[in-house]
């Protein structure tokens, strides 16, 4: 069994789901919307997780596109790579090769742990469900991405394993408006918790994130009255 998190008042663990440049970054082939919006309350998050001594497990796609989609290497694929502030100075990566083998007390001595996946579901990996299924702790907080598949995924695999878990929805970013809202509601159903950023943690003034080059993020997209609701959408 892995040990739990023994220096926390309330044991709490942060599931980063697949906060990598493809969704994040405005050049990315699979950008979520409104992405810069989502792109602070994930800085926040791992700031106010830093502060607080919170442990991170993130989760890392080895592919683009679908399950269907062939497999790269990631060292030649900068668009795979973790968005900077997402990554721990204590971390331990686990490739994804079918092993189940872990440290022992593994968050005693990292601050992070990144297991990288072959598809959309983190528990068809055998390392990364025997972390998130043994793992004792009293609440599973969620960031990340897509909202339709891989937080949807994470998330009702959890609670199937009867887990608590609580969804920054305005933390994880999906593609399809449509999708990413049934996924919520099927979430929900389940038992999943559904809060904002600022219920978390407080109110915050940050507007930008320099993360991403685009002028929206760069804070030099300004809004015309000929814009018309689809247009802006798309920009984000």
């Amino acid at each position: 069994m892995i040990r739990a998190i023994l220096t926390l008042r309330r044991k709490r663990v942060l599931v980063d789901i697949d906060t990598q440049r493809d969704f994040f970054l405005a050049e990315g082939s699979s950008c979520v919307r409104n992405h810069r919006r989502v792109l602070a309350n994930v800085r926040r998050i791992m700031a106010w997780a830093r502060l607080s001594n919170i442990r991170v497990i993130s989760t890392a796609r080895d592919f683009i596109g679908s399950n269907d989609s062939p497999m790269h290497a990631r060292h030649d694929l900068a668009c795979l790579r973790k968005l900077h502030y997402t990554v721990r100075n204590k971390n331990i990566s686990f490739n994804a090769d079918g092993s189940t083998d872990l440290p022992r007390e593994i968050f005693k001595q990292y601050e992070q742990v990144i297991l990288h996946k072959r598809s959309i579901d983190p528990f068809a990996e055998p390392r990364a469900d025997r972390m998130l299924s043994e793992l004792r702790v009293d609440e599973f907080l969620i960031i990340g991405a897509l909202t339709e598949d891989a937080v949807k995924a994470t998330v009702l695999g959890l609670l199937a394993r009867r887990k608590r878990v609580t969804v920054l929805t305005d933390a994880i970013g999906g593609r399809d408006r449509n999708a990413a809202e049934i996924a919520l509601r099927q979430m929900q159903a389940k038992g999943a918790k559904l809060i904002e950023v600022k219920n978390l943690i407080g109110t915050s003034s940050l507007r930008q994130v320099g993360a991403c080059g685009c002028d929206r993020c760069l804070g030099k997209f300004q809004k015309t009255p000929t814009d018309t609701p689809h247009q802006t959408a798309a920009e984000g």
